[in-house]
Formats: structure tokens, sequence, C-alpha cells
């Protein structure tokens, strides 16, 4: 085993303002990256793609997502597996509130 461990406390962690509507806070680790994200109701996050594979755990609220050609309703409990390298874009039906697990860029 290589590295240390670290001990993070989330309220702790600075949050981060990516627009008016959506804010978040990460913590990154060599291989892992956890992101709590909080989306305004009508925010839209526009089409993008992760080199990893990505799963997207909605707490609260909920998302219309479209990932290749298929869309999901993504509602408070579920967890969306998007595979790597795979087009997505996701729209807050809800004030929503998710993590986000994918491999660290």
């Amino acid at each position: 085993m290589s590295g240390r461990p670290v001990l993070a406390r989330w309220d702790d962690l600075p949050l981060e303002n990516v627009t008016e509507m959506v804010a978040r806070k990460a913590i990154a680790g060599a291989e892992l990256t956890l992101v709590q994200i909080y989306i305004k109701k009508g925010a839209l996050v526009p089409r993008h793609t992760h080199a990893s594979e990505q799963f997207i755990y909605v707490l609260r609220g909920a998302l219309q997502a479209s990932v290749g050609d298929l869309t999901f309703t993504v509602r408070e409990g579920d967890v969306l597996q998007v595979p790597a390298g795979l087009e997505h874009q996701a729209e807050a039906l809800d004030d929503t509130f998710v993590f986000d697990i994918r491999r660290t860029a």
C-alpha cells in the first residue's frame, strides 16, 4: 500500500459556484473524485464526456439525463451509470442534489 490516508470534513471543503445555477464541492484522490453537486431547477449541464465511467447518485430532486441517444428521468434514490466516453447532459427538473463519482482526470 502506498500513500497516506487523508481525513476531510465535507463541511470544510470549499463550495465552487460553477454558474449561478450550479455549485459543487469535490475531493480528488489519486484515482477517484467524489463531487457533491447542487443544481437549481431548470439548470442545464451541457453535453460533455469523461474519459472514465461515471456514477450519478441523486440524493434529492430529479434530473432529465440524455446519455448517447437515450433519455432517463433520474429521481431521488436512483443511480445513473454513464460509460466512459459517452456524451451526456442533464437538466434539473427540481432543485437537485447529487453525488458524482468518477476517475480522477
